[in-house]
This record gives C-alpha cells, structure tokens and sequence, in this order.
C-alpha cells in the first residue's frame, strides 16, 4: 500500500480522539505504510504527563496505540480485499479487545515512535501486534483485536 498522506487524513469526518484529523481537541496521530510495517511518530505535549512530570502517561500510550492498530488493521483489510486504501464504501474497525504491556517509562520531552504489523485475520477480526519505541528503547507492547464494522457505523441513526 502507497500513500504519501497520513491514513487518518484519507478518512472525512474522523472525530476520534486519538487519530482524527476532525478533532481539534484530539492527539492528532498520523499513520504511514512503511517497509516495516505501519509507522507513525508521536511528540507528546507536556500536559501529556503521568504523576511524575517527566514521563508520559499510559493512558495516552494506549490511546495512540490503539488507534495506530486500528488503522493498520484498516489498510490491512483494504489489501487483503485488494482495493486502494480510503476506496468507497470506507472500511471500518473498531477495538475488540487491547493488551497493553508496559515495560519502561516514556520520557515526555521525546518523540515516541510506533511500528505496527498485522498477525492474521479471521473473519470479521484482525489482530495487529503494536510496538512503541523512545529512540531505541521498547517501551510498551500491545496486542490488539480490531474488529471490521459496516460502514454505518460512523453515523448511528
């Protein structure tokens, strides 16, 4: 999959706190394919903090690592259904389940670098395997389960 654009740019109307270009108030995570899987760099801001000031906090690595698993889980389907990404009718996923491991604190004054791949697929389901990187430490894990939704979805009646 090419695209010079972030993912989440290609998707009109995407409010999501996390990703969504339409959220002004959101975190504003951006996404590219890449030859290592699906990359995006995140700097966080100082109101971003955990307790102590000088790390960042886990609910904010979650958020970003979720919705960069979401996303990758989206070009995923738009490959396996060999359609060029953001090709109508959208596709959707949203989170199933995420696992989160925590293995070092993120100084906050550094970007945060996530790399995230597809590990398989199963109806409906895609897992994604997200790493979150602070220069070249691996600072947390996740494992999520995005699962596909009709393209409704975004507008509930």
């Amino acid at each position: 999959m090419k695209t010079d654009k972030p993912m989440q740019d290609l998707y009109p109307g995407n409010h999501c706190f996390g990703c969504g270009p339409a959220n002004e108030k959101g975190l504003q995570l951006k996404s590219f394919p890449s030859d290592d899987g699906y990359v995006s760099t995140f700097r966080p801001s100082p109101h971003h903090n955990a307790g102590p000031e000088a790390w960042l906090n886990g609910g904010i690595v979650a958020t970003i690592m979720d919705c960069h698993s979401i996303f990758t889980a989206i070009a995923d389907a738009y490959v396996r259904d060999e359609r060029p990404f953001a090709s109508d009718p959208l596709i959707w996923y949203v989170t199933g389940t995420i696992a989160v491991r925590y293995e070092r604190p993120m100084p906050i004054d550094q970007d945060v670098r996530l790399i995230a791949h597809a590990t398989g697929s199963s109806g409906r389901k895609t897992t994604v395997h997200c790493k979150l990187l602070s220069g070249n430490d691996t600072c947390a894990t996740a494992e999520v389960v995005a699962i596909r939704v009709a393209d409704e979805w975004k507008s509930p009646t």
